[in-house]
């Protein structure tokens, strides 16, 4: 690998294009061609992961609304598929309407470092563009696999998060380069589209703070969708706010650290294998990734504990971005409101381990439904839950050793009569360093569950069978990467929301 220091320039300095972070991203995209064997697999297992949550969340109204939002952009030939339709459109709606049903549920993968995200959010706008231009499943296969290495490199070298800047900057940046990489674009090409869609992506975290909206799901989507429209013009000849991020009124010097910001990004060399895909992990559970080994760690303390009414208090001791993020630190009341909606849920630990301390179980719908939420038991138990910031989870949290490295925390659980019930959970149980390491079984096991009732057993069968073949896809095979649902029943169903403008 290669250390980038990234700083702030001033305009006189005139820095040359081929010294700019958004150049040396575009570059490591272009030059990406062999592929691992290793990585091919874990894109597959992400191509499999990101059908079953969309598949799963199609009567969920935010994707609705992308849905109908989309096709009421038709494509001429050849157009893009849309998860829950038969229509054809323009590929960055579909990006927009897929974007969004992969990501609503909030169960796809994760990747944690300075920063976070979800660089599985990256393939609805790489599938669509492939699909558009008849590239075959190798190009995807190729585009996934360079989008996943510049973000992971992004995440670990910049933390937006320190200044309130929404994670979605990092991944519009990958999906312009994924693109490129897909349609073996010319560096120059890439690099003006980066620059564009960092400008446009770059928001408040504010998505994802207080009563949490439906704009979680969409913001993704929004910057897949600002990436395909860059791409399209940078394909165009045209050139974008330049340098984007060490201007001195540029991303660097106004958004993030200042004018004396100094960031490290290392990219790999010409030639080394792209292999930042199997750092990243999907989720057991469907929660924000912090809370999966303390799902995983309450499950276990039920054993223990005994009867919930007999605990006085429980207090987790987590890293500074859990307490912060989705811990009592945040200092958000919503995180303690029966009321809250199911995206500030899925960001409350302290609701989250109060249900699977009184359940013994996860499920993406009913531990989030309202009458769950509102059960007096539940109340009472999940106000007597904080959090707090332990320096030797921090640590472990930012630990440079994968294999140490650590994302959950220590439950010191008080009852009524004094006693105090500890244990800890470093990792999940379907983390790589886990208990039960998710592979390609686990993969199919959750779509298989995820499908249920919307998919049938033989077209389950057929998608998965396409799936694992994806490197030797033709361009007309890729339609057969979105599973075949009762497209009537969605549409009646999308019938029932408020029109738009569209």
């Amino acid at each position: 690998m290669i250390e980038h220091h990234v700083r702030v320039h001033p305009s006189a300095d005139r820095l040359p294009r081929e010294e700019q972070l958004a150049w040396k991203l575009a570059a490591v995209a272009t030059a990406t061609e062999e592929l691992e064997t290793d990585s091919v697999a874990m894109a597959v297992n992400r191509v499999i992961d990101n059908a079953a949550v969309a598949v799963a969340s199609l009567s969920r109204r935010p994707v609705a609304v992308a849905r109908a939002q989309a096709t009421a952009h038709r494509a001429t030939a050849p157009g893009a598929s849309v998860f829950g339709s038969r229509a054809r459109v323009s590929p960055e709606w579909a990006a927009w309407a897929n974007g969004t049903a992969v990501r609503e549920l909030d169960f796809h993968d994760t990747y944690l470092a300075a920063d976070y995200s979800h660089p599985g959010d990256n393939i609805p706008p790489l599938l669509a563009v492939a699909q558009h231009t008849g590239r075959t499943g190798a190009d995807l296969l190729r585009g996934i696999v360079a989008a996943y290495e510049i973000h992971v490199a992004l995440v670990k070298g910049i933390c937006l998060h320190e200044h309130r800047i929404d994670h979605v900057a990092h991944l519009g940046a990958a999906t312009a380069c994924g693109i490129g990489a897909l349609l073996r674009l010319p560096t120059p090409a890439v690099y003006q589209a980066v620059q564009q869609t960092v400008h446009t992506t770059t928001a408040t975290r504010q998505s994802r703070k207080g009563e949490i909206s439906s704009w979680k799901a969409y913001a993704p989507a929004f910057a897949g969708k600002a990436a395909i429209e860059a791409v399209d013009r940078a394909m165009r000849g045209e050139t974008s706010p330049s340098p984007i991020y060490e201007g001195e009124d540029g991303f660097l010097a106004w958004m993030l650290d200042g004018p004396t910001a100094d960031y490290t990004v290392s990219l790999p060399a010409l030639g080394e294998p792209r292999r930042a895909i199997l750092d990243t992990y999907t989720k057991e559970h469907s929660a924000e990734y912090q809370a999966q080994a303390i799902i995983d760690l309450a499950r276990r303390l039920r054993e223990k504990t005994g009867p919930v009414e007999r605990i006085r208090s429980i207090v987790l001791h987590t890293s500074h971005h859990t307490h912060h993020v989705i811990g009592s630190g945040a200092n958000d009341p919503q995180k303690y409101d029966p009321a809250a909606s199911r995206e500030t849920l899925d960001h409350s630990l302290p609701y989250i381990f109060a249900v699977a301390l009184e359940d013994g179980v996860w499920h993406h719908e009913r531990s989030y439904a309202p009458e769950r939420a509102q059960r007096p038991g539940t109340v009472a138990l999940w106000r007597k839950i904080t959090t707090v910031e332990d320096p030797a989870w921090t640590s472990r949290y930012h630990d440079p050793d994968p294999q140490r490295r650590a994302f959950g925390g220590r439950a010191v659980i008080t009852l009524d009569d004094g006693t105090v019930i500890e244990d800890e959970r470093a990792v999940a149980d379907a983390h790589p360093a886990g208990a039960r390491p998710f592979d390609r079984p686990a993969y199919t096991a959750k779509f298989h569950t995820l499908a249920g009732t919307a998919v049938t057993p033989a077209d389950q069968g057929r998608f998965l069978d396409t799936a694992a073949h994806l490197p030797e896809l033709a361009a007309t095979d890729l339609d057969r990467l979105f599973p075949a649902v009762d497209t009537e029943a969605v549409a009646a169903f999308d019938a029932t929301l408020p029109k738009g403008l569209f």
